[in-house]
């Protein structure tokens, strides 16, 4: 009886090591064919607090220099007097708080270590200012998308003005060839030649222009066609894709192979182009999204192929991972709420030389974030919802 039972015991044992050896190697099939997907999880604790009882507005721009520093634009007119500054009293009804400058650095540890910005002697500083970039040599580019902002500003790392390109209030329409019309954001090529436009929020096209004098060069609308302003009907799912880029176009972003992704908010979709304007692809996120759409603001992953655009979606609250060359949504992150990993209304979108992701928030969300980025892994496709650190 005992040896009976050892033989069965034996044969047993036998099945389940085959068993586990059958589904390992299905593990490793998997996995040798699965998706990797990039995986970040939230800092909670970076960056770290202000300054001098300093508050920021909505954070409408983020961008990160050669060192890894982050430059953020916020809009000071955005905070409530009655709730955040107390200020409606003189002397004021509390100690806290004021507006910080319109522009604030941190380094990578989340120290603010500048802050500058408004207006100046020597230009007109935007009404709304509306994004910004550091280019190769740490310039800072700032646009703007008040109404009667149709200019881009250049200043040095440190706040000290270079250029003006543009006037407020002169512009004439999506052809004109000297200004631009409530400029949403603007990107500088690898070379650093040329600087593209989203431009933007009154004009429907990318402007492409020379970074040393600023001429513009060339222009194009959706499918590369010559800018139209007339009325574009509200996007509906069914209808067939608009011809013409809906306002506002909110980012132009050239890649390291140069090509250019542009964010058609309103429309849903991703435009690639050449850089001379010649239409490549298109795709579509989120597509039942109404209102102020799905494609706020795009950044490129920082592997050597770039083989990744991050996308900003405001409407949805999230941060959609996308397939660079196929520019299919691989995985989602990101929930509506006011903790950390959550968003309200995710405006714009950088990454830095680690492959981290800064975001920032408009509206009511008013901070910046950083994403810590952990490595590819397979099994992330679909929602992960908040990415909380394990």
């Amino acid at each position: 009886m005992y040896r009976r039972y050892g033989i069965m015991g034996g044969a047993l044992l036998l099945g389940v090591l085959g068993f586990l050896a059958a589904c390992a190697d299905q593990v490793s099939e998997q996995e040798s064919s699965g998706v990797q997907i990039p995986v970040f999880e939230v800092n909670p604790l970076w960056p770290k607090p202000l300054p001098n009882h300093w508050v920021i507005g909505s954070t409408i721009g983020v961008s990160v220099d050669s060192r890894d520093h982050v430059f953020v634009i916020h809009r000071q007119s955005t905070i409530d007097e009655r709730t955040e500054l107390n200020v409606l009293h003189e002397p004021a009804s509390a100690e806290c708080c004021s507006p910080a400058p319109p522009v604030l650095e941190f380094d990578p540890e989340g120290n603010l270590v500048g802050s500058w910005g408004g207006p100046g002697d020597g230009y007109d500083w935007p009404s709304s200012n509306h994004g910004i970039t550091v280019d190769h040599m740490d310039n800072v580019w700032i646009g703007g998308n008040g109404p009667d902002d149709g200019h881009i500003l250049k200043f040095t790392r440190d706040g000290n003005f270079l250029l003006q390109l543009g006037r407020p209030g002169v512009g004439t329409g999506s052809n004109d060839p000297e200004n631009f019309s409530r400029v949403a954001e603007v990107s500088v090529d690898l070379g650093g030649d040329e600087v593209f436009v989203a431009d933007g929020y009154g004009n429907r096209r990318v402007a492409v222009l020379d970074i040393q004098t600023g001429a513009l060069k060339r222009y194009w609308g959706a499918y590369g066609n010559r800018p139209d302003d007339a009325p574009v009907p509200p996007y509906r799912p069914e209808d067939p894709p608009a011809q013409q880029f809906r306002s506002p176009v909110h980012c132009a972003e050239i890649s390291d192979d140069d090509l250019v992704y542009v964010c058609d908010r309103a429309s849903n979709r991703i435009q690639v182009f050449e850089r001379d304007g010649a239409f490549l692809k298109e795709a579509f996120v989120a597509i039942e999204t109404l209102g102020s759409g799905s494609a706020w603001d795009l950044a490129f992953s920082r592997d050597p192929e770039q083989r990744f655009l991050y996308l900003a979606d405001g409407s949805n609250k999230k941060v959609h991972i996308l397939d660079r060359e196929t520019l299919e949504v691989l995985s989602t992150f990101g929930d509506g709420g006011r903790q950390p990993g959550q968003f309200i209304g995710v405006h714009s979108i950088a990454t830095d030389s680690e492959g981290n992701i800064y975001t920032t928030e408009t509206y009511e969300g008013k901070r910046l974030q950083k994403f810590v980025f952990r490595g590819l892994d397979i099994g992330r496709e679909g929602d992960q919802g908040v990415v909380w650190p394990n």
